[in-house]
């Protein structure tokens, strides 16, 4: 079952969501050039693969793309890089030689390694005006210098200058870091978008602060992974959804894929959810020992009067990249699951299994636990490793939902509201008023009232039939006594 927000759609796939959204004359000509020039992505692919890459250049930075064999679009970027902020003309100039075409290379029998075709061509080029300049009179010891030093030149040269360049961009690659890295692009996307062609220095600023996020990202990706440093990285997102929103405040045209809010920045109550979908079965969920009393920043769900058809569940909140569900619906960026959903064997194990144990712990019959709140009961994330890998955790479980195989409430939370639930119980969220021309704070009492607008839907849903957590699910892990 899913509820989703009755606005229009967008017209076009959000910036960098996918290749060249807003051109995609310009994918189909490099697609068909990698199929004739270079080595395709399929299933044939082994860890040794260099897939040609295609570079989609922005201002801050490029976004690189493999060309899958299958003819279909990449959903993720297999390389992303990030120019320094506030760049010069000459290291501008690093965009275009970091996402030059890569050199072609020969292979001699002869000889050990390879030869660029570069450098080869420069050796007989060289050779032949050395030769030319000897004839004409010029001495030897000037000539045969340059014929030696040339080539030399064309094939170690480009390599120095790689080097000299990567000092002025940080580059992520890996399917983790470029998924999240890729979320701050499409939000940075609309601030470039609000600044262009606008007087207004706000916005301007706005931009320019998205690039700073950008590339403070891109650096801690560099030297870390999503899994060791969530909680900033959870803040990078936080602070650029905050600029996306004051975006769409300011500039009516950057509102495409941004929240809707009326002029205080308050988030919207969400609308009322369609009725659930049908599905093969239902199967009982398990028993679950009621705990003593409700964490703070949790919802405790109303209850209703006792019916057959209901479970008494706990459920999972948690926020991911925003989606599309089909036409004429808007974006889904938050889910909420039955915690049953994490013992599904197509999620991650034994990881979902002890997240289910520490979602399950200590809760009321009917709590709704973001994400976020785990996150602060686990030291601020500290001790994530030590449970499991919540990120491919949750990619599996909106996967499952994707292809039917458990319920779930989808929601398109305003932005504010979203970076309410991302952040801890004690967090504070602050965004800057344009219009009254100073920041409001959001705290631990608006996160509650927007986890209770969640489950004042959630109820509504589950007041006949509660939440298909899936078929076949694993036990749960044994609670000490």
């Amino acid at each position: 079952m899913t509820d989703t927000l009755r606005t229009p759609p967008p017209t076009a796939a959000a910036p960098h969501e996918r290749p060249f959204a807003r051109d995609p004359a310009r994918w189909d000509r490099e697609h068909s050039r990698a199929l004739r020039t270079g080595h395709v992505r399929d299933h044939t692919c082994s860890a040794a693969c260099e897939p040609v890459l295609v570079h989609e250049r922005t201002p801050w930075g490029w976004l690189a793309w493999t060309v899958p064999g299958d003819g279909s679009q990449p959903e993720i970027p297999h390389q992303i890089g990030v120019l320094t902020p506030g760049a010069n003309r000459r290291q501008r100039l690093t965009l275009r030689w970091l996402t030059r075409r890569p050199a072609r290379h020969l292979t001699l029998d002869t000889l050990p390694g390879s030869l660029r075709f570069s450098a080869a061509a420069v050796a007989l080029i060289s050779t032949m005006a050395g030769l030319f300049a000897t004839s004409r009179g010029v001495p030897t010891k000037v000539t045969v210098p340059a014929m030696l030093l040339a080539p030399l030149l064309a094939e170690h040269l480009p390599g120095r200058l790689d080097t000299w360049a990567r000092a002025h961009v940080h580059i992520v690659e890996g399917d983790g870091p470029c998924r999240y890295l890729q979320r701050l692009t499409t939000l940075h996307a609309h601030l470039v978008q609000a600044a262009v062609g606008s007087d207004r220095y706000e916005l301007r600023r706005s931009a320019e602060l998205g690039h700073n996020l950008l590339w403070d990202a891109a650096g801690l990706l560099q030297a870390h992974n999503t899994r060791s440093a969530p909680a900033r990285l959870i803040t990078y997102e936080r602070l650029m959804l905050q600029l996306a929103h004051q975006a769409a405040q300011m500039h009516p045209a950057s509102r495409h894929g941004a929240a809707r809010t009326d002029h205080t920045g308050e988030p919207k109550p969400l609308p009322g959810p369609y009725a659930p979908a049908a599905r093969p079965k239902t199967p009982p969920t398990p028993h679950r020992t009621p705990g003593t009393s409700p964490l703070e920043g949790t919802l405790l769900m109303r209850q209703s009067e006792p019916s057959p058809a209901r479970n008494h569940n706990v459920y999972l909140l948690f926020a991911h990249a925003p989606y599309y569900p089909g036409p004429g619906t808007q974006e889904i960026n938050t889910t909420v699951v039955a915690a049953g959903s994490l013992l599904h064997p197509r999620v991650c194990q034994p990881d979902g299994a002890r997240i289910h144990d520490l979602l399950t712990q200590g809760r009321q019959p009917g709590e709704i636990i973001a994400l976020s709140t785990l996150t602060h009961e686990l030291g601020g994330g500290a001790d994530w490793p030590a449970v499991g890998d919540w990120e491919r955790v949750t990619t599996d479980l909106v996967q499952l939902v994707h292809s039917g195989d458990c319920d779930a409430l989808s929601l398109g939370l305003p932005s504010i509201a979203r970076a309410l639930v991302c952040s801890g119980p004690h967090s504070h969220v602050r965004a800057f008023d344009a219009a009254a021309g100073e920041f409001i704070d959001y705290g631990p009492q608006e996160r509650a009232a927007a986890l209770a607008e969640v489950g004042a839907l959630l109820a509504s849903l589950v007041a006949e039939q509660d939440l298909w957590p899936g078929d076949g699910l694993l036990t749960p892990l044994a609670r000490r006594p």
